[in-house]
């Protein structure tokens, strides 16, 4: 048997290795498997710094929302070091003025009432509408950000807010890249999908049907076939 592929795995927004729990059990059999801590520091290059220092010396990179951003920091550190890309629900464009404010609004809201809070108000966003009544499945979805925290979360969002703007880089990744998106998802829309897999050469793209934002959770073995052809291609 070949030897496994080293496997990074990047959370979003107040999102835990739950987020990733349906791939981790699902591709054992081919990738070796660690979920980066994204919640110590407060910018991009930091975070970025943190995983590439306790990663393998080469390995393939996923990162969902949040987790794409850092994904792109980390390839614009040491592309060397990514050997394949899978970016899911991402975008390459900065923060808009208005997703600023909200955020700002959110570590207020945090602050008072717990990021579960957030999570509460975010899930209209996040989740296919169809799954807003799986009580089980918006309560892990609510249960990740009680996990992570209000102190994490600000650090997150000040890592967000000051993110750089990663659509020049596009065209210099080199690696075998795979894009995913929910088709419903409302925070990252296809579209933005779209911008990624158009700027990065020979990159794949993967619109999943009746999925919103959580893809690797709302339709895991959509993301899982995508994943073992992208890592045994």
């Amino acid at each position: 048997m070949a030897e496994a592929t080293n496997l990074v795995l990047v959370p979003g927004l107040l999102c835990t290795k739950a987020l990733w729990a349906p791939q981790l059990a699902a591709l054992g059999d081919i990738a070796a498997m660690r979920v980066a801590d994204h919640t110590r520091h407060d910018s991009m290059a930091a975070i970025a710094e943190s995983i590439l220092a306790v990663a393998p010396e080469r390995f393939a990179l996923a990162g969902l929302s949040m987790g794409g951003f850092i994904s792109f920091e980390i390839v614009r550190q040491a592309p060397q070091r990514v050997t394949k890309l899978a970016l899911l629900d991402t975008s390459a464009r900065p923060d808009l003025p208005e997703r600023r404010a909200q955020r700002l609004a959110r570590n207020e809201l945090a602050r008072r009432e717990g990021a579960g809070a957030v999570q509460d108000e975010l899930m209209p966003a996040l989740v296919h509408k169809d799954r807003l009544a799986d009580k089980a499945f918006v309560d892990t979805v609510r249960q990740m950000a009680v996990d992570t925290g209000a102190e994490a979360l600000q650090r997150q969002h000040a890592a967000l807010m000051a993110r750089p703007d990663s659509r020049p880089l596009l065209a210099s990744i080199r690696c075998p890249t795979l894009v995913i998106v929910g088709r419903e998802d409302a925070l990252t829309p296809p579209e933005l999908a779209q911008e990624i897999a158009g700027g990065i050469a020979g990159a794949k793209l993967e619109i999943i049907p009746d999925c919103g934002h959580l893809a690797t959770m709302e339709q895991p073995d959509a993301v899982n076939r995508a994943m073992r052809a992208w890592l045994t291609g």
